[in-house]
């Protein structure tokens, strides 16, 4: 993949900002000529806290239920909402979102991790981030009578595949060739 400041700037201007027409104002991408393609984004993040609200949580005792299994309906509920949330994104038909939590007790924290699927002109990077976003905050806000001092972060971009610019993936999450 190309890096941002390598690829070209939008017709008329001198940034490599997509989003921006030719006099500096904000608009929506055409797309219409892009090819419809498959398109995947994986992202992750996560949610630090107390030992004994991670506890609660796994043990499925937290005051408000499922912690997690709200956490995932928000997460998916979300995705098929970003274009709502984010000005410029185009509403996209996604066609599968998949929503991991992976607890992890030698940090006292969970990592959500959610794959966006669509078949499409343009990709889903922002509904993964943003499943992964709504997902943190709903695990916050289910647990915060418990612990009003978890700390949410690492929220990034893993992979993206399909599309015109191709696949790219975090240079720490990239395979490695042996011998290296």
């Amino acid at each position: 993949m190309t890096a941002p400041q390598d690829r070209p700037a939008s017709p008329g201007t001198d940034s490599p900002l997509s989003h921006f027409d030719s006099a500096g104002q904000a608009h929506m991408v055409d797309v219409s000529a892009k090819a419809e393609t498959h398109r995947i984004a994986r992202a992750s993040g996560d949610i630090r806290m107390r030992g004994a609200t991670l506890a609660l949580i796994e043990a499925g005792h937290a005051a408000k239920g499922d912690v997690l299994g709200v956490a995932r309906i928000a997460a998916i509920q979300a995705a098929k909402r970003t274009a709502e949330l984010i000005p410029l994104c185009h509403p996209l038909p996604i066609t599968r979102v998949a929503v991991d939590f992976s607890i992890d007790r030698e940090a006292s924290r969970v990592v959500c991790t959610v794959q966006v699927e669509t078949h499409g002109r343009t990709g889903v990077e922002m509904e993964a981030l943003t499943a992964v976003q709504i997902g943190l905050l709903t695990i916050y806000d289910m647990c915060k009578a418990a612990d009003r001092g978890m700390v949410m972060g690492n929220v990034r971009v893993l992979a993206k595949h399909g599309g015109k610019s191709g696949d790219w993936v975090a240079p720490e999450c990239a395979p490695t060739s042996e011998g290296d």
